[in-house]
């Protein structure tokens, strides 16, 4: 294997200090792998499960127009998305265009115009402008707060505690880092800020951010207790297959109430025609489990070699993991620019293009992104995404095939560690193969 890695890095014109690295770093993960795939054999199995206990068949696949009324296909996928969620009820329409939109529905849902906290600090960017920052902000809630958070960006339980005695309607937990230098959140640590909610609040409802987190671990939020949890499934559960879409899962009575917010009071979930969703949509979800694994192996990849280069990776590889996020600290702009275009011209489309730094929607620095996708905006697929600002991380997340994503997060580690070279202050001496 790691004869062959040599030779295909040499195909694609990679040499020198970052594909040395990259053999090591393809040793120092074989154990990790095989725990990955260990767990994508059960995450399979939970699967297969449910698909074979719903009985799915060709007329399942094909979608309804109009109102979509007595759609059973999309009925049978809500039932299956629902019991591998470990959730009572889901919510899963293609109008959902965003995850954010689907939790903007989930809070406002249940907040009924209360006091809306969000116990793991600031929430990402476009969630955090959408309840809060827009000057047309959705008015969900009649207060909006936020737990500070320890130093590191760990866990304040005090904080949690303290939040929780002023009695909100929705307490929201983001399960994912974001774009923020924290660890991201288990199951475990979500299941006890929930005990925490039900002893100190217990009217509080827990809606709980699991973009990026599904498969990744055994349990999902609803089996710790969480009222909603909230994807989307262009994300992990549609398995780089789902064109579009976003789901909500949770108990059946607040599933249903955010069907009655996004419709309308009566329609709940009766409405809402699948169009040509369903058959992709049904295919990523049986493929998600093994896409999630393949994932969590470029991740473990990614972070053993720019560990290997000098570089403070988070989660380190090997690590346990809750979401399929690798963060690298890479310290300043230019080198995130060398690793989104190092990155970019290894992505099967537009692989020509060059990234540069631009204003996002939702983002108050410039952000520079690179995600040459087959669906478009799919993070399940292989992209990165870095706001410049301090402490200059990069965001990796995605990947569905193990040879491509160490090939790609290679190119990466090369463009940049060329770009050390040139400014000769990186963190490792000048890479013998300089070229642009």
């Amino acid at each position: 294997m790691i004869e062959r890695l040599r030779n295909a890095l040499a195909a694609l014109g990679i040499e020198g200090e970052a594909a040395a690295a990259a053999l090591v770093a393809a040793d120092d993960v074989r154990d990790a792998w095989l725990e990955r795939d260990a767990a994508g054999l059960e995450q399979t199995a939970k699967v297969m499960l449910a698909f074979r206990e719903a009985g799915i068949t060709d007329a399942h696949l094909h979608g309804t127009l109009g109102y979509g009324y007595h759609d059973f296909g999309r009925e049978s996928f809500e039932t299956i998305l629902a019991r591998v969620m470990d959730a009572q009820a889901a919510f899963v329409r293609p109008q959902l265009a965003t995850g954010t939109q689907a939790i903007v529905h989930a809070i406002a849902a249940l907040a009924s115009g209360g006091v809306v906290c969000s116990l793991t600090g600031r929430p990402y960017d476009t969630l955090r402008l959408a309840l809060v920052d827009h000057p047309n902000a959705l008015c969900v809630a009649d207060r909006y707060e936020e737990t500070s958070r320890a130093a590191g960006g760990s866990i304040d339980w005090g904080a949690i505690e303290a939040s929780l005695r002023n009695r909100p309607a929705v307490a929201f937990i983001q399960r994912s880092r974001g774009y923020a230098p924290r660890p991201s959140i288990g199951i475990a640590a979500i299941g006890r800020m929930i005990e925490v909610a039900r002893a100190v609040s217990p009217r509080t409802a827990i809606v709980v951010d699991n973009c990026y987190g599904e498969f990744v671990e055994a349990r999902e939020p609803c089996a710790v207790g969480a009222d909603l949890a909230v994807g989307s499934l262009i994300k992990n559960p549609g398995g780089g297959m789902a064109p579009t879409g976003a789901y909500v899962v949770g108990t059946r009575e607040a599933v249903e109430r955010v069907a009655q917010r996004f419709f309308a009071p009566g329609l709940d979930r009766a409405v809402g025609p699948s169009l040509d969703f369903l058959r992709p949509a049904f295919a990523g979800l049986h493929r998600a489990p093994r896409c999630v694994a393949e994932s969590l192996k470029i991740m473990d990849f990614t972070a053993a070699l720019f560990a290997r280069l000098g570089f403070d990776v988070g989660p380190r590889a090997g690590a346990e993991r809750t979401d399929i996020i690798q963060s690298i600290a890479l310290g300043d702009a230019e080198r995130l620019t060398a690793f989104a275009r190092g990155l970019a011209r290894m992505l099967p489309v537009n692989g020509n293009a060059v990234p540069e730094p631009g204003a996002v929607p939702g983002y108050a620095q410039p952000v520079i992104m690179a995600g040459g996708a087959f669906i478009t905006g799919s993070t399940m697929e292989l992209s990165c995404d870095a706001p410049l600002r301090e402490p200059y991380e990069v965001y990796v997340q995605g990947g569905m095939d193990v040879a491509h994503g160490m090939l790609a997060m290679t190119s990466a580690a090369d463009a940049v560690m060329q770009r050390a070279a040139l400014r000769r202050d990186g963190p490792s001496r000048r890479s013998s193969a300089a070229r642009e």
